[in-house]
């Protein structure tokens, strides 16, 4: 009698639910509407595996001598800067934590960045606490320091729509860099955190109206990235094209990139090459549309966006925004020209340590010199005027020497074609005073010998 009792009140509440979430009212005001309603049969099948689970756990005998473990409390994460962060070290000792990638996982990661940075924000300027000054939103975020990790994060934890007013424009071949980061407070009912390359009127007062505008100021392209999925396994991502008002195309894929039970963390690439957008997770190519961009629109405006959300305390944080202008022909520019530069080699911050994300770069150089096997070449670092002058001419040798040994270890080019030098801050191409101008100087140059 109990189990048929039981049977029948976990099915009574899974069809309540069903019901629930598919009620316009409750549904979430963003994207989430759609992100819910998309995966609400996997979901309820979810549920019935749950309660068969739970059933035959009804006929289960405890072995006689032993005792029901209880669940281990998880300790409460460390508040700092008035926001919920990781406590210690994620890459210590936490299950939840990121592990390092290796080259070998960027074996596929053809991501190359644009030649010429125009718009950098690491938010080292603002104070914590505070909304970035160059920013516009209709709601709140503050800047934040998240314990175990690196510099600082703009945070979103309400619904609202977040506008980097200094990117001005979004030409024809570009790339788009960020880190994207959220706690470990989400469920499938929580909203997505969208990216929006949009075209709005300059200046733009109602930005938050991008898809309502008159005729010809509708159009828009949508990213959207949710860390759990209907069965907590995965994350998934969403697009949606805009024109007109009205949506053109659309679709979801689920990724385990950027989710909760792997850290909740991952580097997001855009690449703009005329009317393709490629967007990647980390190593992982997500999306690739041949047309996603409309020739006739100028896209001028990059959005940050989330809905309301069933979880009071799930929080969205980004940082490190870059965007770069210019298609990188590298075969044309060290073969042709005699010299390519790229500010696309990124390293951990003082160390010659070349992070994976460079892989697409490096392996643009491979490919160069490995079709045309008699040219060697010199590979120089330079760095900006942060530190001594002497510990950047150090620092930036090392991190050409490092480049080399990446080129011939898991490239196979021989080693006795490279040469090597660093020059430290001596020969800056753009002014020290920006973060944009330091990050046109944190540069290696590839010159043919």
């Amino acid at each position: 009698m109990k189990i048929l009792l039981f049977i029948s009140f976990v099915l009574s509440t899974l069809s309540l639910r069903a019901q629930t979430i598919n009620d316009p009212k409750e549904r979430a005001k963003d994207i989430g509407a759609s992100h819910t309603n998309s995966a609400i049969d996997r979901q309820i099948n979810n549920g019935f595996n749950k309660v068969e689970e739970g059933i035959g756990g009804l006929f289960k005998k405890k072995k006689k001598g032993t005792k029901e473990e209880k669940p281990k409390q998880e300790e409460p994460n460390s508040v700092e800067g008035g926001t919920q962060v990781d406590k210690g070290d994620p890459s210590a000792s936490s299950t939840n934590a990121p592990k390092t990638p290796s080259f070998k996982s960027y074996s596929k990661f053809d991501f190359v960045s644009g030649e010429k940075v125009i718009a950098m924000d690491d938010f080292s300027t603002t104070e914590i606490g505070d909304f970035p000054a160059t920013w516009n939103t209709n709601s709140s975020g503050e800047i934040v320091k998240l314990e175990g990790r690196e510099g600082r994060w703009l945070k979103m934890e309400k619904e609202c729509v977040l506008f980097p007013e200094y990117i001005k424009t979004l030409p024809d071949n570009f790339t788009l860099e960020f880190e994207l980061a959220c706690n470990d407070d989400f469920s499938f009912y929580s909203s997505p955190i969208s990216m929006v390359m949009a075209s709005l009127p300059v200046p733009s007062k109602d930005f938050v109206m991008w898809k309502m505008y008159g005729q010809g100021q509708k159009n828009g392209i949508q990213v959207s990235f949710h860390p759990q999925d209907a069965g907590g396994n995965s994350g998934s991502s969403e697009f949606n094209l805009f024109k007109g008002g009205e949506s053109q195309m659309q679709n979801s894929v689920s990724s385990r990139q950027f989710h909760t039970k792997t850290g909740g963390l991952a580097k997001v690439s855009v690449w703009r090459q005329k009317s393709r957008l490629r967007v990647y997770l980390n190593e992982e190519k997500i999306w690739d549309l041949p047309k996603a961009f409309d020739p006739e629109v100028k896209y001028n405006s990059v959005l940050f966006s989330r809905g309301g959300s069933h979880q009071a305390s799930d929080q969205y944080l980004v940082k490190n925004i870059r965007l770069a202008v210019g298609a990188p022909d590298t075969r044309n520019k060290l073969i042709t020209e005699g010299k390519f530069v790229t500010s696309g080699i990124l390293f951990d911050v003082n160390s010659e340590k070349i992070k994976p994300e460079s892989f697409g770069v490096l392996k643009s150089v491979a490919t160069v010199l490995s079709e045309n096997p008699t040219v060697k070449i010199r590979i120089t670092g330079h760095t900006d005027n942060d530190g001594e002058d002497a510990a950047n001419l150090n620092l930036s040798k090392k991190r050409s020497e490092s480049v080399k040994t990446v080129l011939s270890s898991e490239f196979g080019i021989a080693s006795d074609r490279i040469e090597t030098d660093g020059k430290g801050e001596s020969q800056p191409v753009d002014s020290n005073g920006s973060s944009i101008g330091k990050a046109n100087n944190r540069r290696v140059e590839f010159l043919k010998l």
